[in-house]
């Protein structure tokens, strides 16, 4: 294979990841630590919530570690927008949406049809109370199954797949499955947290752009894997990046964005897309911390992240990993280059 097929092995094919996993949204998360998500906020903004629910919903959020009332709120959100006589296509009842099957295995009886804290001998998918309260007990189980794969990525987003495709379906892929419903609600999800928490910190100090750069770096030395990583981290790619966790070159711009915005901004997934987001600088005017996508094959099928210098960040290609070039090799100097600035 020569030099340049080598090459356009790496991010190329990048535009099939489209139709796999679509993800222009704006989020809320944070860094793992010793496996758990450190970034989230747990504080509801209860102004947000409708005001008969408040109570259920931080006490849910209280149920285990790794399930916050934020994430209890935007969760309902997404499955039946507050409506607590919800009824699916596919038969799924009530506030957090439960099939008839999996709501036999889990109910609670947490309340009274009447609206009281009181159990009233039956659990009811109907009954908000008994709905919140069993949502919050299948998601601290699935929490601890999640924990227990040992998986990579943040457990936050791995539990709520497994709410949407099942704890299987997350074992088989070794993480978020390539499914643009599951990647969607995944998505929406974490997307929603942020209106519903009381609380956002950045993950870092210092000047957005620093921000970018600096998360970036610490992923030097991580393998290339093509569809793999995400805001969550290095994940497991697919394809010819099956057998690899890591990130390819429009993830880890994705990831070092995500994280320097405390997870306000999380661009779309394909290099293809980003190059069209934020705001255009010219070639001259780069600073640390802006984004650079390079046209190697007939699209923008490259991209990484201007560090200063003369140099971007990037991950490559399969079998290489991330690292730090220069912009004046003739193989990028030589291609059409856009430049765009976020935060």
């Amino acid at each position: 294979m020569t030099t340049t097929a080598v090459r356009l092995a790496g991010c190329a094919l990048a535009g099939l990841l489209t139709l796999l996993v679509s993800l222009s949204v704006v989020a809320a998360a944070g860094e793992e630590e010793n496996g758990a998500p450190t970034g989230f906020v747990t504080a509801l903004d209860a102004d947000r919530v409708p005001a008969e629910y408040v109570r259920w919903v931080e006490r849910a959020g209280k149920e285990c570690e790794e399930v916050s009332a934020p994430l209890i709120a935007a969760q309902i959100d997404a499955e039946s927008g507050w409506n607590p006589k919800a009824l699916s296509s596919a038969g799924a009842e009530g506030l957090s949406q439960f099939l008839p099957g999996t709501w036999k295995t889990w109910g609670v009886d947490a309340a009274g049809r009447d609206g009281s804290a009181e159990p009233d001998g039956t659990a009811d998918p109907f009954t908000p109370g008994d709905a919140i309260m069993t949502q919050a007990r299948y998601d601290c189980w699935l929490a601890d199954k999640v924990k227990k794969l040992r998986l990579e990525g943040d457990p936050t987003r791995l539990l709520l797949a497994a709410y949407n495709a099942g704890p299987g379906t997350i074992e088989e892929f070794g993480g978020l499955p390539p499914y643009p419903e599951t990647q969607n609600y995944v998505a929406k999800i974490i997307t929603s947290m942020t209106g519903y928490s009381g609380d956002v910190t950045g993950e870092e100090g210092g000047p957005f752009g620093d921000r970018v750069v600096a998360y970036a770096k610490k992923w030097l030395g991580t393998p290339y894997a093509w569809g793999g990583g995400g805001p969550e981290g290095p994940g497991r790619g697919f394809a010819q990046g099956a057998g690899t966790v890591g990130f390819d070159c429009s993830s880890l711009v994705q990831a070092a964005v995500y994280h320097a915005s405390s997870g306000r901004t999380l661009l779309p997934r394909t290099s293809q897309v980003q190059v069209t987001e934020g705001r255009s600088v010219a070639r001259d005017e780069m600073r640390p911390g802006d984004v650079i996508g390079f046209d190697l094959h007939g699209s923008y099928d490259h991209i990484g992240i201007y560090i200063g210098g003369g140099q971007f960040i990037h991950a490559p290609k399969t079998g290489d990993v991330v690292k730090i070039s220069e912009l004046d090799d003739d193989y990028y100097a030589s291609r059409p280059q856009k430049v765009r600035r976020f935060g």
